[in-house]
């Protein structure tokens, strides 16, 4: 089943890292592959977070997909799960991860997928791999964008 996990440090606090990502509703400006997101309902958590039901349509050429995934955002514990629901996938499991570093924080990505058609995941999961690759940058830089490319605001 393939895989990818990274850590990459930026210059953001966890707590800016954390809404950047929990902020979905915006992937289809800056993330690779994603065309479209649409939250289909959110849902307060019990302590604090939310867990969104959320459908994603990405492309690459004439291809397009969609897919439903359940997200849950703790924000107490700086981190965020996203479980497959439906779709095109027979498995797909994406966990993040934001712990305070002293020039900012360490952002964990872990991603797993697996597509149900053979077929599309002979299609598909070349480009994934390249994608997935690329989101921790990609998130980086829409942090630079929106919060600026300074160093991140003292802990404590």
């Amino acid at each position: 089943m393939p895989m990818f996990n990274s850590t990459r440090r930026v210059k953001h606090s966890p707590e800016q890292m954390f809404a950047l990502v929990a902020d979905v509703d915006k992937y289809p400006q800056f993330l690779p592959l994603c065309e479209g997101l649409t939250v289909r309902r959110r849902i307060p958590r019990d302590g604090g977070g939310e867990v969104l039901l959320a459908d994603m349509t990405v492309g690459y050429k004439a291809i397009r997909e969609t897919f439903t995934s359940r997200v849950t955002l703790d924000p107490a514990s700086l981190k965020i799960l996203v479980e497959y629901v439906d779709g095109p996938f027979r498995h797909l499991e994406n966990r993040w991860t934001f712990k305070p570093h002293e020039a900012g924080c360490e952002v964990g990505f872990f991603i797993s997928y697996e597509f149900a058609s053979r077929m599309l995941g002979m299609l598909m999961g070349a480009m994934f791999d390249k994608a997935f690759h690329k989101f921790s940058e990609a998130f980086e830089k829409r942090a630079d964008l929106v919060y600026g490319r300074g160093a991140a605001p003292a802990l404590g």
